[in-house]
């Protein structure tokens, strides 16, 4: 089956650098990405389409434009528009053309775009009104009984809205794929429980969809992690055992929060695995 992948990027953030890079020091991180005056730096939140015979998979929907003026300021939401809505109408199509919406996990700056933009006094609604939405079960529950670390993280109204959306699919760890031959799922629990990455098949070596196990090329470093990060040793061992056996098998890396790059293969110097032959964009791309 022919696969076409295209990048969509969603709305744009601003986060301080050192939570981003947990606890590894600026002197370090500064090397990698410059933070502005506030000690800010850039971060996209960018969707993957694959369009293939009959159907239209979209993962993930960025942060969107849902939050209020004050939030959006807090949070470093740079656009006040659903940036992702436009990039989908650049690319010619309507949110009500994508068929399945897979969610790595329910965090705000992934799963916000499913959501209109924020309108005073008017409750928001549920976008993409034709898909599928797939979300695992371990990950479903932390939405809905979040720990209070992390509570800030998540949106009451989005799961009350996929429930009540009766189009909601949520996987337990044994389900079968429901995205069929050629993809498969590997359940992270590092960043947070249940997160579902998506490893796609292509004819020359699979495709995984990062999520926020790797949010962006310098994460791709083993010892890297995020201050967001639930568990931060169980993250860094879950990356030890992927990226080899990817690396193995010409595997390549989307990744989600990278300003500039949006796929790029696994590099080894017999030391340490880098990000290397970025891409910073998808367009109608096919093997």
């Amino acid at each position: 089956m022919t696969r076409t992948l295209t990048s969509l990027l969603g709305n744009s953030q601003r986060l301080d650098g050192g939570a981003m890079f947990g606890n590894a020091p600026k002197a370090l991180w500064s090397r990698w990405v410059s933070p502005d005056a506030h000690n800010r730096i850039p971060l996209a939140c960018r969707a993957l389409l694959i369009e293939e015979a009959g159907r239209r998979v979209l993962f993930e929907t960025g942060i969107g434009a849902f939050f209020a003026p004050k939030l959006r300021e807090r949070y470093g939401v740079v656009e006040d528009r659903h940036v992702l809505i436009d990039s989908l109408a650049d690319h010619g199509l309507d949110h009500t053309e994508i068929d399945v919406v897979v969610l790595s996990h329910l965090h705000f700056d992934h799963a916000g775009g499913l959501l209109t933009p924020w309108k005073e006094g008017q409750s928001p609604e549920l976008l993409f009104p034709n898909a599928i939405y797939l979300v695992s079960e371990a990950a479903w529950a932390r939405a809905n009984h979040p720990h209070p670390r992390d509570k800030a993280s998540f949106i009451p109204s989005i799961q009350q809205l996929l429930q009540q959306s009766g189009r909601l699919k949520i996987l337990a760890a044994d389900s079968p794929n429901p995205l069929g031959p050629g993809y498969r799922f590997h359940l992270s629990e590092g960043h947070t429980p249940g997160l579902l990455l998506t490893e796609i098949e292509l004819p020359g070596g699979p495709v995984l969809f990062c999520g926020d196990l790797i949010p962006a090329a310098p994460w791709v470093h083993i010892p890297i992690t995020m201050g967001y990060d639930r568990f931060p040793e169980r993250l860094i061992d879950e990356k030890s055992a992927l990226l080899p056996e990817l690396h193995a098998r010409n595997g390549r890396l989307f990744f989600t929060h990278d300003p500039d790059i949006a796929l790029a293969s696994i590099g080894f110097d017999g030391r340490r695995y880098r990000a290397v032959d970025g891409l910073p964009t998808l367009t109608g791309w096919k093997e």
